[in-house]
């Protein structure tokens, strides 16, 4: 039997179908709905009739989005703003009629890296997205951590340290999140422009940056060294907690070579003397492993 992957974006919607060895066969995009929510409803079910009209049988569904699902099941997504404070899980339920399974985007993303992806053969994988924002997810033997909450991984919305702020001069910053001094607002892609523009005063854009770091640029260099100082610290407290054996690069700024060759040593900076660094990787899925990682969390839920 076949499964559907649905990977929301604030942007996109795309739907993969794969068969249970997980082989693609088929998938596409539609815009994603943000202000209305009865459309957001609609357009995904649309989706999962043509993949019923494809796949001629009724299959299990995972998905994945960008937000938090509290353990009431109401959603927080800026992303996607019309799903805030709704049930969607029980809305989709209703007009879906078969078993679905829902988490964070991030999430799905560290469960397809972990699943013959580039943390194959690892027992604790933790998947980190550096892209439009910083976010991730813990696997331990292939299986997503689950947490009452659903908030673990969450490494984005860290504080940045007093240490740091002072070395470089940063500004203290409010996140969108609605707290202060996140290192999302540092680290992500919106964070690159804003150290950019600390380092030079000219706001440019994170594919700039990265354009002038190819061309030896020192104050594209200087942004660099803050930007993995940040990073490395972020992830030495994760190590810390969870002591990952592999963390898995995806998103954007994953795909900056410097930043994945630098981050080991930077981590090492900030860990206690005499312990090992996880392995840094980048992920073997590329955008695709989102949908692929919500088509796993369907496999494996809807198989309890």
């Amino acid at each position: 039997m076949a499964v559907y992957g649905i990977d929301i974006g604030g942007t996109k919607i795309e739907t993969a179908i794969f068969d249970n060895n997980l082989n693609l066969l088929k998938s596409w995009r539609v815009n994603t709905p943000t202000k209305d929510y009865l459309l957001f409803l609609e357009t995904i079910k649309q989706q999962i009739k043509y993949a019923d009209d494809f796949s001629a049988e009724k299959c299990n569904i995972g998905i994945g989005m960008p937000g938090l699902i509290n353990n009431q099941g109401k959603v927080l997504s800026a992303n996607v703003p019309c799903a805030t404070n709704k049930h969607i899980v029980k809305d989709l339920l209703s007009i879906l009629e078969r078993p679905i399974s829902l988490n964070n985007d991030t999430r799905c993303f560290a469960l397809s890296e972990a699943t013959l992806g580039a943390g194959e053969g690892f027992s604790r994988v933790f998947g980190a997205i550096i892209g439009t924002g910083a976010a991730g997810g813990m696997c331990i033997d292939g299986k997503l951590e689950t947490t009452s909450q659903g908030i673990a991984g969450e490494y984005g919305h860290l504080p940045l340290s007093a240490q740091l702020q002072s070395k470089y001069s940063l500004p203290v910053l409010i996140c969108g999140c609605g707290l202060t001094g996140c290192v999302e607002s540092y680290v992500s892609g919106p964070g690159i422009t804003r150290l950019y523009s600390h380092f030079t005063a000219q706001p440019q854009s994170a594919k700039y940056w990265s354009e002038q770091l190819k061309n030896g640029d020192a104050k594209a260099k200087q942004v660099l060294d803050c930007y993995v100082d940040i990073l490395g610290q972020t992830f030495a407290a994760l190590v810390k907690l969870q002591e990952p054996d592999v963390i898995v690069l995806g998103g954007g700024l994953s795909l900056v070579e410097a930043i994945v060759v630098q981050l080991p040593r930077a981590i090492s900076a900030h860990l206690f003397g005499g312990f090992l660094v996880p392995k840094v990787v980048s992920a073997k899925f590329g955008d695709s492993s989102g949908v692929r990682g919500a088509a796993i969390l369907g496999m494996q839920n809807c198989a309890k």
